[in-house]
């Protein structure tokens, strides 16, 4: 167990990395999150100082003029971000998660053309798997990608795409033997500018207003065959290769808001005196206190830990990937619902305080609740581990 523990202990550079981290998202993000929320507006304030400071896609490799940083430093960022605003965590998240099967499975060329603009800033990379009748099940996919000469052309509907309208690349799933099943469904780059993609309305959601989440409409897309992410047929495969990594980016976006509302709630109750003292004297609530503060802890420790096995996949260590796919869904499915519960109690704390939008509480506790549900709902990550026992 000490030569596992050595893996994911944070090393000098990554505390350095989270003190830098949270300095600007508290100088730079914090001050706009409430009002980000509450006019649904995308956090250009955030995305400018993540640019600004080569923090809003971090893992592109520096081969590709990256900062080329490891999973964990990844994860640090994202959680260090969602701390102040969970939308704007997923600006970074999300570069990830769209930009990952194109690092896992793509041409030398297609690495060269999309991931050198995304690490300048220049772009910002969207995923394409769910549909209105294929979540869960994304196997069950609809999208149809029809080879006609030296193209593809794309028919079909995305649903529940994060950061679409804003993203300029999208990768998208797309059926291309229907015969063969999920070993039918290839990947492809498509561009917002390509002629046929358009986007519904931004969905009216209960938390993260400020990440639009909207439909995206294929209509006879035409894009060069190049755009294909790997071989014809590999587009499942490297769907769920992504979200065996992508997975812990939201365990870190869960911890990050649970932090948040544990930091604030701290602050509150040795504030806030009833009966004639702080209500932290009193024992009831120095409990909850420290449940919060136990159950973070245990969420950071399982994903940083699956953080570290994800840099052993990426290394090509043997046996890493199976070990990755459990720890990444045990990851996800454990902090999200610790941040759901969290949150929750931070209102509690807070009392009829918490409950207003005067308070940064009830909005963590809204955005906490889609950790539980995007990237797979945290019953699919129950099964996923079930079927991956260490």
């Amino acid at each position: 167990m000490a030569s596992e523990f050595d893996l994911y202990r944070t090393s000098e550079e990554h505390e350095m990395l989270r003190d830098s981290v949270r300095a600007l998202a508290e100088a730079k993000i914090a001050p706009h999150a409430a009002e980000v929320d509450e006019e649904s507006r995308f956090p250009q304030e955030a995305l400018d100082a993540l640019v600004s400071n080569d923090l809003h896609a971090v893992h592109v490799p520096e081969s590709y003029g990256g900062a080329g940083a490891d999973a964990l430093a990844t994860v640090i960022v994202i959680e260090e971000v969602a701390r102040v605003c969970g939308s704007s965590s997923l600006i970074p998240a999300v570069n990830k998660l769209g930009s990952l099967p194109v690092m896992l499975s793509g041409s030398e060329e297609l690495k060269q053309r999309y991931l050198a603009p995304l690490a300048k800033g220049d772009a910002m990379f969207s995923y394409c798997l769910s549909e209105p009748d294929a979540g869960s099940d994304a196997g069950g996919m609809k999208t149809k990608a029809v080879r006609d000469g030296d193209s593809w052309v794309l028919n079909g509907v995305k649903r529940w795409i994060t950061n679409a309208g804003v993203s300029d690349y999208y990768t998208v799933m797309a059926v291309t033997d229907p015969d063969k099943r999920t070993k039918g469904i290839s990947a492809f780059v498509v561009q917002k500018d390509d002629e046929g993609v358009s986007f519904g309305a931004p969905e009216k959601k209960l938390g993260i207003k400020g990440s639009p989440t909207r439909e995206v409409y294929l209509d006879n897309v035409r894009i060069p065959a190049d755009r294909m992410i790997g071989a014809e047929g590999t587009g499942f495969a490297t769907a769920m290769k992504t979200l065996d990594h992508t997975r812990i980016t939201i365990a870190a976006q869960a911890l990050g808001i649970a932090q948040g509302a544990l930091d604030y709630a701290k602050g509150y109750v040795a504030e806030r005196k009833q009966f004639g003292k702080p209500i932290g004297d009193f024992q009831g609530v120095q409990f909850m206190l420290a449940d919060m503060a136990m159950k973070i802890e245990a969420a950071r420790q399982l994903t940083y830990a699956a953080a570290a096995r994800s840099e052993r996949v990426s290394e090509g260590a043997d046996g890493a990937k199976e070990d990755l796919t459990f720890f990444g869904a045990a990851a996800k499915c454990y902090a999200s619902d610790a941040a759901m519960e969290i949150t929750t109690d931070a209102v509690q704390l807070l009392g009829g305080y918490g409950y207003t939008r005067d308070y940064p509480v009830e909005r963590m506790m809204r955005d906490a609740k889609i950790t539980q549900i995007y990237e797979g709902t945290n019953q699919v990550q129950r099964i996923v581990m079930a079927r991956n026992l260490p």
